[in-house]
Parts: C-alpha cells; sequence; structure tokens
C-alpha cells in the first residue's frame, strides 16, 4: 500500500494547496526537483558541456529507467520534449501513400485529428473514424470490420483528456497486429497512473509525457517504437545524432529508436524525468492504479 502521508509530506506545494491539475501538469516530488536543479547547478559550476560528460552514465541510464517502466527495450526508446512530438515524430515517420487510410476513434485528441488533416491535404490518405460503443468508448466490431488492404495506420487515444475513458488498448492491438496494421496509441494521460506493457498492448509506437500522471518536470516525453517496424520509418527531420553521414551523397538512420532524436535537449529535465519515473516505481504501479479507480469509485457514489 502506498503511504500518502509520506507522498504528501515529499511534495512541497501540498501543505499551502489543494491541486487538482494533474491532468495538466503534476505536482513534482522532492527527488524530482532535486535531480534537475542539481543537474543546473553543476552546469553553472563547470559548463553545460561538461556537466553533460560528468553525467553521461547517469543519462545514458534513462533509456532503461523507461524502457523498464513500460516494459521495452532500451533501443526502442526516444526521449523527446513533450508526447506531442514524441507522436509527430512517430506519425510523420510512416509513408504514406495517396488512398491509404488511417483508422481512429470518435474522442481523438484534436492535435492528433489535425495531423491526419494534414496528411489527408498533403498526400491524400483517407480517416477512417469507428463511432463510440454502447458500453465504450469504441466499437471494436466495427473497427474490425473497417480494416480493409488500404488500412495504414491505427492510431487511438488510450485515455482521452477530455472524457477520461479508458480504451481498451490491448484488444485493438489484437485487432491491428491480426491485420498487420501498425498501431499509435497515445499514452499521454495512462502512462504513469495506469500499468503499461508495450508488448501485452501489441503497439508499434507508444508515446507519452513526463509532466503529467509520472510526475516529472514540463519539457520531457518519450517514444516507444516497436524494434520490427525501424527499419520501415524515415524520421521527419534528422541531424548528426539521429543519422551517419556516411559520404558526400550519401547517409544512414541510427538503428535504434534515437533516430527520432536530435542532439540538443535538457539533460536537467531528463534526469527529473528519470527521477519521476523511479519514483513511481517505487511507489508501485499497481498500487497507484488501484488507488485511482479508488478514488474514482469514490467521487462517482458520492456524485450519485
Amino acid at each position: 500500500m502506498i503511504d500518502i502521508d509520506r507522498v504528501r509530506e515529499e511534495t512541497r506545494a501540498v501543505k499551502s494547496l489543494i491541486h487538482f491539475n494533474n491532468a495538466g501538469a503534476s505536482l513534482v516530488p522532492d527527488s524530482v526537483l532535486k535531480a534537475t536543479t542539481d543537474y543546473l547547478t553543476l552546469e553553472s559550476e563547470i559548463g553545460g558541456y561538461e556537466a553533460f560528460d560528468q553525467c553521461s552514465d547517469a543519462l545514458e541510464g534513462i533509456y532503461t529507467t523507461v524502457a523498464n517502466f513500460i516494459k521495452a527495450k532500451p533501443d526502442e526508446i526516444a526521449l523527446l520534449e513533450n508526447a506531442t512530438s514524441s507522436w509527430d515524430m512517430a506519425f510523420y515517420s510512416i509513408d504514406f501513400k495517396a488512398g491509404d487510410t488511417v483508422i481512429t476513434g470518435e474522442i481523438e485528441y484534436a492535435s492528433n485529428f489535425l495531423a491526419f488533416l494534414d496528411m489527408s491535404k498533403k498526400k491524400g490518405i483517407k480517416i477512417e473514424v469507428i463511432p463510440r460503443a454502447e458500453d465504450g468508448p469504441i466499437c471494436l466490431k466495427t473497427l474490425r470490420q473497417k480494416i480493409d488492404d488500404r488500412t495504414k495506420l491505427i492510431a487511438v487515444n488510450h485515455v482521452p483528456s477530455h472524457t477520461g475513458s479508458v480504451f481498451p488498448a490491448k484488444e485493438i492491438g489484437k485487432i491491428a497486429n491480426e491485420a498487420g496494421v501498425l498501431y499509435l496509441l497515445d499514452a499521454c494521460q495512462s502512462v504513469g497512473q495506469i500499468p503499461i506493457d508495450v508488448n501485452d498492448i501489441g503497439a508499434s509506437f507508444l508515446s507519452a509525457t513526463g509532466r503529467k500522471y509520472l510526475r516529472g518536470p514540463r519539457g520531457t516525453g518519450f517514444l516507444y517504437v516497436k524494434k520490427d517496424v525501424l527499419e520501415t520509418l524515415s524520421p521527419p527531420f534528422i541531424d548528426l545524432y539521429s543519422a551517419h553521414w556516411l559520404s558526400r551523397d550519401s547517409f544512414s538512420f541510427r538503428d535504434d529508436a534515437r533516430r527520432f532524436e536530435n542532439w540538443e535537449s535538457s539533460a536537467a529535465l531528463r534526469l527529473g524525468l528519470d527521477a519521476a519515473i523511479k519514483y513511481a516505481d517505487h511507489l508501485g504501479i499497481e498500487d497507484i492504479w488501484e488507488r485511482v479507480r479508488n478514488l474514482a469509485g469514490s467521487v462517482r457514489r458520492k456524485l450519485a
């Protein structure tokens, strides 16, 4: 069981306010604040590049921290500045052709749907919206029926921010994998409060943020890319970190998910994300999920 008094003690703002905006950005624990500010202090004392070199082992270890939390491999993880850039890097790396279809749900996140419209205008893809079911946020029967040989991608939110519904991610993954279709899961609102196993879900991609239920700093996020789809993907932009310049007229991408990163990033914020995930892992994601459900159930009973 989670020691709630201790968690509150380790979250300094709780002493002075009641904070309900965790779906926007949670209050960070003291360990996250310390990891972030300690690194910034080090940068101020010895310089940015020098601090990076001194903390290189810790910064490299973040990939393992993230991977273990969602049951992935470290080379399947890219660290980015938020969930939107993570999702966009995955979506815009797919080689869409005119007539390809993207299937999504009726309560898709607005930014994601704008990307569908953008790709429709640029490449001529089609957008298929699956309606809600009577007992859930998406009709799986209709989803299965709408898949054909032009279906390129299934892209849904795990937990839409504007409804709080929980999509049946595992069942959608099974349908996608049986059809041989790419599957992009936006886990911006679920990572940190719901246990995530990317192998069990069957996602080709999973995007997430650090600022919400992981209780990490703003400006952090990550992208999971399944190893066996990586070579089919071309990032929308590259630099000398994400690709190797082989000769005047040739280059190759990195052979891991870091092909979706670029050189410049905030090491301080990344270390804060690392501390946040370790904090959640220490509390236990199963216990976190149980408390979330208990609190939600309590609210519903009282409102009724």
